[in-house]
């Protein structure tokens, strides 16, 4: 994977207890000179209104800094929720890390 991709990987649930640690990477991640950010939510079965927030608030951050966020593995649940809310319309998301790598190869 090229160096100007960076993966977070989420190992818990994204809620009002975890936002800050996620809103932190994020803020290391933009200090790297990332172009790209590939957010893994395979671990997340569950996001409450202030895990979305937290979300949509990194996207527009990093969109500010020239900074491209995408999505990979969301379950079902959360894709319900994203498709309620139509946050799935302004987030790029992959069925997996391998799905983005092979489009990112493509374009390259």
């Amino acid at each position: 994977m090229s160096q100007q991709v960076k993966v977070l990987t989420l190992k818990e649930n994204l809620n009002a207890e975890t936002s800050s640690e996620f809103q932190q990477d994020i803020a290391q991640i933009m200090e790297s000179g990332a172009k790209i950010v590939l957010v893994d939510c395979q671990n997340i079965t569950f996001l409450d209104s202030s895990g979305l927030g937290t979300l949509v608030l990194a996207f527009k951050t990093l969109r500010d800094a020239d900074i491209k966020m995408v999505l990979c593995s969301i379950n079902e649940q959360v894709r319900m929720i994203f498709e309620l809310t139509s946050i799935n319309e302004i987030f790029e998301i992959f069925p997996s890390q391998d799905d983005f790598n092979q489009v990112l190869m493509a374009t390259n």
